[in-house]
């Protein structure tokens, strides 16, 4: 029954919810909850009714599938919440940045700064994200990427598009930049397409797209500055440290000596390409911060 729902689950195309099969529960990401969302739910509901599959939605909007709503089941549910709560905010996660997330605790080592820029939008076919950051900074000056088909590379990048009412073309399986290009390689051929960024880049996203005859151009619209701590923190042995871009391994190293009973986390394998030869990181499974504290719980 499973893999029946979970196939299910994959050919609906959802952004904003996530099938759990540990759980039996289709998750809805709780950052966001817009018409979008309603639309997800109302399409999962639908199907699973179709498919004569029983469920109940619980009072975050999530789905429970075949499973019990009782009382009891509602108890067991809080008191297992609670507990893995209580066990994941003991593992000494760090985000090295501002970034709320969940089980996460903060090192703000850099800060985003946008570069607004005179940007003839209406003179390309498609445009291609592959950071939340360039989406914030290109919607923070000019609102016109909207109504362009957009190229993005995880399904957090293209939560943000379609809450931000943006034309969301594609969202990469692959997750990682080299592979993501591609994906979207053949679709964009004959095409004129430009690559929103950051200031710095490793990725080699627009070499693969032009040496596979796609017409693809690059502007950097923010900027990662590294930002000075105010006072020291002491990270504990043990704890597992996330990194989101190769910046973040050298801001990281500038303030902190590397302690080999610490784990790295890298959200792609760009980044990891960039680590000492003495930190081994473990990979995310998908190119978010939010991922990256899943892989960092899966370590005991």
């Amino acid at each position: 029954m499973i893999m029946k729902i979970k196939k299910l689950i994959d050919s609906l195309n959802l952004i904003y919810y996530e099938y759990d099969p540990k759980s039996n529960i289709i998750k809805l990401d709780q950052n966001y909850c817009n018409s979008h969302t309603q639309r997800e739910f109302t399409k999962i509901t639908y199907y699973l009714s179709k498919k004569h599959i029983q469920f109940d939605v619980l009072p975050d909007r999530s789905i429970i599938v075949n499973g019990k709503n009782s009382i009891m089941s509602r108890i067991k549910r809080a008191i297992d919440s609670v507990a893995e709560n209580f066990k994941n905010n003991r593992k000494n996660i760090f985000v090295l940045s501002n970034k709320k997330v969940k089980w996460a605790k903060n090192i703000p080592l850099f800060e985003i700064k946008f570069i607004p820029k005179e940007i003839k939008l209406e003179e390309y076919d498609a445009l291609i994200f592959t950071s939340k950051n360039a989406i914030q900074s290109i919607n923070s000056f000019n609102k016109s990427w909207k109504k362009i088909p957009s190229y993005v590379i995880s399904p957090q990048s293209a939560k943000l598009v379609r809450s931000l009412n943006g034309n969301l073309e594609f969202v990469g399986k692959e997750k990682h930049g080299d592979k993501f290009a591609l994906e979207i390689a053949e679709e964009l051929k004959g095409k004129r397409v430009l690559y929103l960024r950051g200031e710095k880049t490793v990725s080699k996203l627009v070499d693969i797209l032009r040496d596979l005859e796609v017409n693809c151009e690059e502007i950097s619209i923010y900027e990662n500055n590294f930002k000075k701590l105010e006072k020291k923190v002491k990270i504990p042995k043990g704890s597992k440290i996330i990194f989101s871009s190769p910046s973040t391994i050298e801001y990281f190293l500038k303030n902190f000596e590397w302690d080999n009973s610490f784990h790295a986390i890298s959200i792609g394998q760009t980044t990891a390409k960039h680590f000492p030869k003495n930190i081994k990181p473990l990979i995310a499974d998908d190119t978010s911060i939010e991922a990256c504290v899943k892989k960092a719980i899966e370590i005991e």
